[in-house]
């Protein structure tokens, strides 16, 4: 099994929604990712990133959403070029995993119509909850027709201990994090926006767009749990991170 980290856009973000202590004029740049799991049974895709029309018409595909999340990326750090460079066709995905269903995280989901879309049962009812949209939840990113296959609690997708999914709530209602258990380089945690930044872990400190800060916190010590166990923990925006890991053809095994 290969674990592949794939670019899927980059953001501007609001230092003051990290670090409360922070000006709220402070902004930062950050990656947004995706995970291609490539395993015997099929291949995988942790979250599919920003959709490319955001290069040039944020604005008019995210709106509001503008005011906190500002897309600072170019044609060829959006996820489908990254994933043509390591061999990989659209229709090659069986499986795509959405930790959550904001638009950095599923805005290229349309692309896979081939795949099975797996997400939490608790995040597609955020998405369909009346005012979604002000929550963060863009129609126009998530709602593609395809087939949904709706997690509750951990799911083993293979049923081999490879790949296991694992709700970490908090965040979002929904948002899941993923386990990835390779053979020589050992075990990933996947957290996505459970854990945007790795200061926020280490300081034990709840962002200001969290749904829900005491689910959050619990999330926090399930995933310091896994860690101690010796997992790679790897977080959703963390640039620092994000410049030290394996990218692209460069795999994990």
């Amino acid at each position: 099994m290969k674990l592949q980290f794939l670019s899927a856009g980059r953001v501007r973000l609001k230092k003051s929604i990290y670090d409360r202590t922070a000006d709220r004029s402070e902004t930062f740049e950050a990656p947004v990712s995706s995970a291609l799991i490539r395993h015997k049974q099929g291949n995988v895709l942790f979250d599919t990133g920003c959709h490319p029309s955001v290069v040039e018409h944020g604005e008019e595909r995210w709106g509001s959403l503008m005011k906190v999340m500002t897309p600072v990326m170019r044609a060829e750090d959006t996820l489908l070029p990254n994933l043509a460079c390591v061999g990989v066709d659209p229709d090659d995905i069986d499986v795509v995993v959405n930790s959550h269903f904001h638009p950095d995280h599923c805005g290229c989901n349309q692309f896979f119509k081939k795949a099975t879309i797996m997400v939490h049962a608790k995040e597609i009812e955020a998405a369909n909850a009346p005012g979604a949209e002000t929550a963060g939840y863009l129609r126009a990113d998530w709602d593609h027709g395809q087939k949904t296959d709706a997690v509750n609690g951990e799911r083993d997708v293979f049923g081999d201990g490879k790949l296991v999914l694992i709700p970490l709530p908090g965040h979002t209602p929904g948002t899941m994090g993923a386990q990835v258990n390779l053979d020589s380089d050992g075990s990933f945690l996947l957290v996505s926006d459970a854990v945007s930044l790795r200061e926020n872990l280490d300081a034990d400190t709840v962002p200001r767009n969290t749904w829900n800060a005491e689910a959050l916190l619990k999330s926090f010590a399930e995933i310091r749990r896994i860690e101690k166990a010796g997992a790679i923990v790897v977080c959703g925006h963390d640039d620092a991170q994000w410049q030290s890991l394996r990218k692209g053809t460069e795999a994990y095994e």
